[in-house]
């Protein structure tokens, strides 16, 4: 196993405000159709005292010409691989819809090979890993997947009015979107680390029942919290989300020392 610097960047690791003194590490796992620079302002507001690592899919960006990974597991397999070349850091997982269950599958691979796993995971903006529904945008035309889009109101207007970006953006919206829709997961899988559950009352994706639902997947500590907006709630309570963050980023910090 390659060991990865503090400071460094990687295919897969992004540093926006590199930090190798800082005492706690927040690695967050984008959302379907998402990069890592999605998380750009929360580097911006926890670093240099966080190791904020940003994490970025294939198929996207500067990745875009690589193939997506269309299977949740492959992927977290791979996640987990770059994952456990990082130094030994209290670390907190944060993840956003699909980035939620790809934290959380993370985290159980990290827990099995003892490879420094998360304290905690903040689940955004997705119902619980075992609650399923029958959702098939992935198998829509490419106006079903742009109706998607405008309904949950997180991508760029920018993106709608610029035909070539829309192009080369969509093929990784529908990997992404193949990938979290054909999940599965069996109610007895849980995680050790505390779990956080942040949700909107108004998220078309997840209801609040099947927020509460993720505390069947945690043997540690589980607590949940809900913001008034829809699936991208927390563009609106960016300060509220980030005080729930910093809430495990001291725990975990708390507990180092």
């Amino acid at each position: 196993m390659s060991r990865i610097a503090d400071d460094a960047t990687t295919a897969w690791i992004r540093r926006y405000h590199p930090s190798a003194a800082s005492a706690v590490r927040l690695v967050c796992f984008p959302h379907a159709g998402g990069s890592a620079s999605f998380f750009h302002p929360v580097s911006v507001r926890f670093a240099p005292q966080t190791d904020v690592v940003a994490l970025q899919y294939p198929g996207r960006q500067d990745r875009r010409t690589e193939p997506c990974v269309e299977d949740i597991g492959k992927l977290a397999d791979l996640l987990c691989e770059e994952l456990s070349g990082l130094s030994e850091k209290p670390t907190v997982f944060f993840g956003h819809s699909m980035g939620a269950v790809l934290a959380f599958e993370t985290a159980l691979r990290l827990e099995a090979l003892g490879a420094n796993p998360p304290r905690a995971i903040v689940a955004s903006g997705r119902r619980a890993p075992s609650s399923r529904r029958d959702e098939r945008v992935h198998e829509e035309d490419d106006a079903g997947v742009i109706t998607e889009l405008r309904r949950l109101n997180g991508t760029d207007a920018a993106v709608f009015g610029n035909d070539e970006l829309l192009r080369m953006a969509l093929p990784a919206i529908r990997g992404d979107y193949r990938a979290i829709e054909t999940y599965t997961c069996s109610p007895g899988r849980r995680v050790r680390c505390a779990v956080t559950v942040l949700t909107g009352d108004a998220d078309p994706r997840t209801s609040i029942e099947e927020a509460e639902a993720w505390r069947d997947h945690a043997e540690g500590p589980f607590r949940i919290r809900v913001f008034p907006g829809g699936h991208f709630f927390l563009a609106g309570c960016q300060d509220e989300v980030n005080a729930e963050i910093l809430k495990e980023l001291d725990a975990a910090r708390a507990a180092r020392s």
